[in-house]
């Protein structure tokens, strides 16, 4: 049901994101999105196309007396991040998402809102209803997986587009534009341990941090939150002076979030329940003092584990494993020189990290603006894994996307945007995984601009919305593509 103070206008905008909110679209799951499109489509008589990837492209005849201008692509994923707090009860394959408006922001109760993309998907949807829109002729590109590797883009068949200008829906700060983002690559690594038979007398005990942030692993990267994997490792290995033996460990939930909650199973003495205690609150004093604000709700559980039976790792192992987890980088390695200094151009992300059945897992991903600035990087965390003999693959492999500050589609743009807000539009590159520049590996010929309203805390759950940013974003829109029929 829609809350209360749902927005209204423009309807068309907010009638399909609705709509979106109520579609479960994991990554890899897009089928019913997909099929919510085709079927506005179908309405409507517009030819639609499907690639063996999943990308939709629907062809939209361009507004009366506007045929012979030039093509435009518009482009959005269709898929989301389904990241959600640990007390929330919710099926991302199944349910539909429960929207709250707060203070001007619409949010998803305990869970992501999906206005990473869905809001970009939206908007094109209101562009191909709303029969008051002038543009010319469309090609709506609908892209599968995006969030979990770019994985549609990059299998795109390219011949299902004509465009030559490509207008991508999918950043996140209203009054800005941008015109370049990173590339990125990643790893999986793993490694069999030797488990054993805990020491005699040890009971086991969940140990759980909880209340991180998170957030998205490229725009928000030098903010400095604080990664669940790198702080649990921390004060286990602080802990060492105690008697303890691991069982398992789970922290994080993909490639491109920044881990916000990690717990382990160990086996401890409880007759040191008190020492125990005591670390858990001096680390947790220690990190309150210089993680940022939204990490100030971190804290512990710290309770009985219902196990009959368990293996812990051998003594050598669980050393490897502190060391391998302190050792593996993560965070903003360096800083664009000619833009201010919250553009990363070099960043880790130490995502997830898994023991499992005596087997352990690490994801851990890059991204960079000049893939050459990667090197050193990368072979440090390869060296890494060979040195602590896990065997690893990569799992991401994606282009950048370098800025052109020559665009006459970026120049159109910003006189447009600047003309509906009254102030000077940025022209800005992005920490983050746009799909343009895949695009762009495909089609060469493609003039591309990216725009989008404001969303904060993507790829956690405190993603929002600001909703005073959609109207501007539609206007700024839709008189693009009206100026783009006569261009």
């Amino acid at each position: 049901m829609k809350p209360s103070l749902y927005p209204t206008q423009p309807e068309h905008i907010w009638s399909h994101f609705y709509e979106i909110t109520r579609i479960p679209r994991p990554s890899g799951q897009e089928a019913a999105m997909r099929d919510y499109i085709i079927g506005l489509a179908d309405e409507r008589q517009l030819k639609t196309q499907v690639d063996n990837a999943g990308n939709l492209v629907v062809y939209v005849p361009a507004s009366e007396g506007f045929e012979a201008a030039p093509v435009v692509a518009i482009q959005n994923h269709m898929d989301m991040v389904t990241v959600k707090t640990a007390e929330t009860e919710h099926d991302f394959k199944t349910d539909p998402l429960q929207l709250t408006v707060n203070d001007g922001w619409l949010k998803a109760t305990g869970t992501t809102l999906g206005a990473d993309n869905g809001i970009g998907v939206a908007a094109a949807l209101a562009v191909m209803t709303d029969p008051s829109v002038i543009h010319p002729p469309l090609e709506l590109l609908f892209t599968t997986e995006e969030e979990t590797g770019l994985y549609g883009a990059s299998g795109l068949d390219a011949s299902l587009l004509s465009a030559t200008r490509l207008l991508n829906l999918d950043t996140e700060d209203w009054g800005e534009i941008y015109i370049g983002c990173a590339g990125g690559y990643g790893y999986e690594a793993s490694r069999e341990l030797m488990p054993k038979l805990p020491t005699p007398g040890l009971k086991p005990y969940l140990l759980h941090l909880k209340g991180l942030s998170g957030g998205h692993s490229g725009v928000q990267i030098h903010e400095q939150l604080g990664n669940a994997n790198k702080l649990l490792v921390e004060l286990l290995t602080e802990a060492s002076d105690l008697t303890w033996q691991m069982v398992s460990f789970r922290g994080g939930v993909a490639h491109n979030v920044i881990a916000r909650e990690a717990s382990a199973v160990i086996m401890i003495d409880d007759t040191q329940i008190g020492l125990w205690e005591d670390r858990l609150s001096q680390a947790k004093a220690r990190w309150n003092s210089y993680l940022p604000e939204v990490d100030k709700d971190l804290h512990w559980v710290f309770e009985p584990a219902p196990l009959d039976e368990a293996m812990v790792l051998s003594e050598a192992d669980q050393s490897m494993f502190l060391s391998l987890i302190a050792i593996l980088p993560h965070g903003a390695q360096s800083y664009n020189l000619n833009q201010p200094a919250d553009l990363v151009d070099l960043s880790c992300n130490l995502a997830k990290v898994t023991i499992d059945h005596g087997v352990l897992t690490v994801q851990t991903s890059l991204r960079f603006f000049n893939a050459k600035q990667s090197l050193g990087l990368k072979q440090t965390i390869e060296q890494v894994f060979e040195t602590f003999h896990l065997a690893w693959k990569n799992i991401l492999d994606y282009p950048g996307w370098n800025p052109n500050f020559d665009s006459a589609l970026v120049a159109l743009t910003k006189e447009v945007m600047e003309k509906q807000t009254g102030y000077t539009a940025e022209l800005k590159a992005i920490h983050a995984g746009l799909e343009c520049g895949i695009l762009l590996s495909k089609k060469a010929d493609m003039d591309v601009v990216s725009m989008g309203p404001t969303i904060r805390g993507a790829h956690s759950p405190s993603e929002r919305l600001q909703i005073d940013t959609v109207e501007p974003f539609w206007q700024t829109l839709v008189t693009l593509l009206s100026e783009l029929t006569r261009r």
